[in-house]
């Protein structure tokens, strides 16, 4: 039985990630580490209660890391894959970008996947086993005027999961990660029609991408059949170049 840890486990992409962890592997142990807003999650965990547990864990708190993987691992033994699918975006122009929001947004994409990693890679080093999947944004790779803050803070996961993935790969472990582009999560549901026409433009599909889709190329990231990947950077995009 795989023990899974899945951050920002109430959004509809950590509910779909958890989801397929569920559908593709019976066995498996999901704990949806969340904060607030935790209508979703706990709807999974009545759903699956022999299989899924909530944990309340602060992504940017050093302690709330190392408290809530303790805690895991004197529960369950281990701890085999952990998805940093935490965060948020506030976005301004530069120029008028407060301050709080600038650190903040560093603070919760992240110094918080810096502190999930240093908290588990000491338990998966000692099982020799881990899978590690940062979820980072297209925006690491084609940074969009208006987040400055956001593509920073993920172009800084990707290089963390290069620089991680080569620290820990004889030890059994990988790190990848991955760059979701337009995913329809409701965050989109605002604007009008001719600003999503114009977007959509930008996408060779012609469409949004399913939260079940990056779910799925989470879970492959985490089977054995990925097991000589790491370090990689996967766009799920719809082809946008």
């Amino acid at each position: 039985m795989k023990t899974i840890l899945i951050t920002g486990a109430n959004g509809l992409m950590g509910d779909a990630i958890a989801r397929e962890f569920l559908k593709s592997d019976e066995g498996s142990l999901v704990i949806a580490g969340v904060n607030k807003n935790k209508d979703r999650a706990q709807a999974l965990a009545q759903q699956y209660p022999d299989q899924v547990s909530l944990l309340d864990l602060d992504v940017t708190s050093e302690q709330g890391w190392q408290t809530a993987v303790e805690f895991i691992l004197e529960q369950h033994g281990r701890l085999d894959v952990l998805v940093n699918n935490a965060g948020f975006h506030r976005d301004h122009l530069l120029a008028n970008m407060p301050p709080s929001d600038w650190s903040q947004v560093i603070a919760a994409n992240l110094d918080a996947v810096f502190h999930a990693c240093q908290a588990v890679v000491k338990p998966m080093m000692g099982q020799r086993f881990g899978r590690i999947i940062n979820i980072a944004s297209l925006s690491a790779l084609l940074a969009p005027a208006g987040q400055t803050n956001y593509a920073a803070a993920k172009a800084g996961v990707l290089a963390l999961t290069q620089s991680l993935a080569k620290e820990v790969a004889r030890a059994g472990i990988t790190v990848n990660a991955i760059c979701p582009g337009y995913i329809d999560t409701g965050a989109l549901g605002d604007i009008d029609a001719d600003k999503k026409k114009a977007l959509l433009r930008q996408i060779p599909m012609r469409r949004m991408g399913k939260p079940e889709e990056v779910a799925a190329a989470v879970v492959f990231l985490a089977s054995e059949q990925a097991s000589y990947i790491t370090g990689s950077t996967l766009k799920v995009d719809g082809g946008i170049f």
